[in-house]
């Protein structure tokens, strides 16, 4: 009888554990956070190029709502700084290409490769800034949604 009660408490538990284990997973599907990609570590605390909420008056600016970039295509000169201003509701990541690598800008030394790249989400009203100092055809794309992305041409003086 003792042994009876006993599988009874046990079978019991296993249901209070599972119905938890389950609506814990419910719960996490329906979060609507933004999180990283699987294997993705937020960087440490990393001095950024400039952000803001003070409105940006900038001719080298490109701003991101909630359909993309927009232009998607900046030409600038060597020497010149481009902002993204984030007009979206969401975060943004403003990185070089090529996903999730961030490597294809030549300098290195920013948080995944290159050093154009945010490093973090910038959050919507904020803005991010880089000063592009090599001549090339540069293609950047948004870390946190990667299917949005541009091209900045810098061109020599």
């Amino acid at each position: 009888m003792a042994k009876l009660k006993k599988y009874k408490m046990s079978k019991k538990l296993i249901w209070v554990i599972v119905l938890v284990l389950v609506a814990l997973g419910i719960f996490l599907l329906l979060r609507k956070e933004e999180v990283l990609a699987p294997n993705e570590e937020l960087p440490a605390a990393l001095p950024q190029e400039e952000t803001t909420n003070t409105e940006v008056v900038n001719e080298n600016l490109i701003t991101y709502s909630d359909t993309g970039f927009a232009p998607s295509t900046l030409t600038v000169k060597v020497g010149d700084t481009v902002t993204w201003k984030n007009e979206s509701d969401k975060s943004m990541w403003p990185a070089s290409a090529m996903h999730p690598t961030h490597a294809v800008y030549p300098t290195t030394g920013g948080c995944l490769g290159s050093t154009f790249d945010a490093c973090r989400g910038v959050l919507p009203g904020e803005s991010w800034s880089f000063k592009f100092d090599i001549a090339g055809e540069w293609k950047y794309h948004n870390h946190l949604g990667p299917t949005f992305f541009g091209t900045v041409v810098v061109e020599e003086e």
